[in-house]
């Protein structure tokens, strides 16, 4: 087990700057994800760490061991591949053993531990099949067994559970957290997938164009997002145009005063350098409607243009005031006796802790 440090981590491909002064801690025992869309950086990362790829500049540290320039063998890793990586011609078994076999643990010792890996992933019964005998869930269980039988210091997966079905992904979620914290090892695991982030992590750093746009535990990243940028990619978000502007002195976490459109609301500093043309973020189940003649604090006019059941919850998207934005409310089922249509005039009331991001702000410090 390991605490990982990156310091000042830089790397590039032909020219094209990847990573940039990237800087982060994990602490040992953590499951640390690495969360962002395609090109932001989070799998060139991961091979950093992994020793795949030479960095540009800064230093990966595992524990106060400098392994910057350690070949990828010498790193003492357990990898798990998005494609599983398994020989086609060995058996579970075999799989499995590989690296033991690497490492020259006695027979008796390394059949030991590949029975009791094959039987922690549920697998014993399977260990003579080859993969291509075997379902995608199953190979993927395979290749976890494979990477954590050799006890590494770090678990560094690259996105183990996209070429599984919705099913298989929600099963594989609870084999992993299940080991995982069994063996309490640190582990990295590389996702795009906001719901696997959420559901698995200790914490997250969410990035963005190489940077790291914000770091911290899934309720902060969801109910304390840093900017627009987090605040669309993690679960779904309105930002809604206002102008604002924070009083001198005023300083993140504080509630101002701002305008969407004419009328006046209360919202909550992301930071206390808000300029007049910002953004107020609100999540959709945050939201709540009320008749329009109803007097309600921190609320706004705005009109429905679409109303959706959809069982568990009514959707409506609606425009607020005269203006252009559009926005999307979640009512839960039994929310209220009173239901709302298109045409309808209605109250849009909105939280007065909805946080208030500057409009051009993408990257976090």
């Amino acid at each position: 087990m390991a605490a990982i440090s990156i310091e000042n981590l830089t790397k590039a491909f032909g020219g094209n700057s990847v990573l940039q002064n990237l800087s982060l801690h994990i602490p040992d025992g953590a499951f640390f994800t690495l969360l962002g869309p395609s090109g932001c950086g989070k799998t060139t990362l991961l091979r950093c760490i992994a020793g795949f790829y030479d960095c540009d500049g800064g230093r990966v540290l595992f524990d106060q061991d400098d392994m910057t320039h350690v070949p990828t063998h010498h790193r003492d890793i357990g990898m798990v591949f998005q494609d599983y990586a398994l020989f086609p011609d060995k058996s579970a078994f075999d799989n499995v053993a590989y690296g033991l076999h690497a490492r020259k643990i006695p027979k008796v010792e390394l059949r030991e531990r590949v029975n009791a890996a094959l039987d922690k992933v549920g697998l014993a019964h399977l260990a003579d099949r080859y993969p291509a005998q075997m379902s995608g869930g199953q190979r993927q269980r395979v290749a976890l067994a494979r990477a954590l039988v050799i006890r590494p210091r770090v678990l560094l997966m690259d996105e183990p559970l996209s070429n599984l079905d919705a099913k298989m992904r929600t099963q594989m979620r609870d084999i992993i957290l299940d080991l995982v914290q069994e063996s309490r090892i640190t582990t990295v695991f590389v996702t795009h997938d906001q719901e696997e982030a959420l559901a698995m992590s200790d914490k997250i750093a969410l990035m963005d164009r190489g940077h790291i746009a914000q770091l911290g535990t899934p309720e902060m990243l969801y109910g304390c997002p840093a900017n627009a940028y987090v605040a669309d990619f993690i679960g779904s978000a309105n930002l809604i145009p206002v102008r604002a502007q924070a009083a001198s002195g005023q300083v993140a976490g504080e509630r101002t005063d701002i305008l969407i459109g004419e009328q006046r609301l209360t919202g909550q500093l992301a930071d206390g350098e808000i300029g007049p043309d910002a953004l107020l973020i609100a999540r959709p189940e945050h939201i709540d409607l009320q008749p329009c003649a109803a007097i309600v604090p921190n609320s706004i006019t705005g009109t429905v243009l679409r109303r959706q059941y959809l069982g568990f919850k009514t959707t409506y998207r609606l425009r607020i005031g005269e203006g252009e934005t559009e926005i999307r409310v979640d009512l839960g089922t039994g929310h209220r006796s009173v239901d709302f249509h298109p045409g309808d005039t209605v109250r849009i009331v909105l939280p007065e802790n909805s946080r208030i991001v500057r409009n051009n702000d993408s990257k976090a410090s």
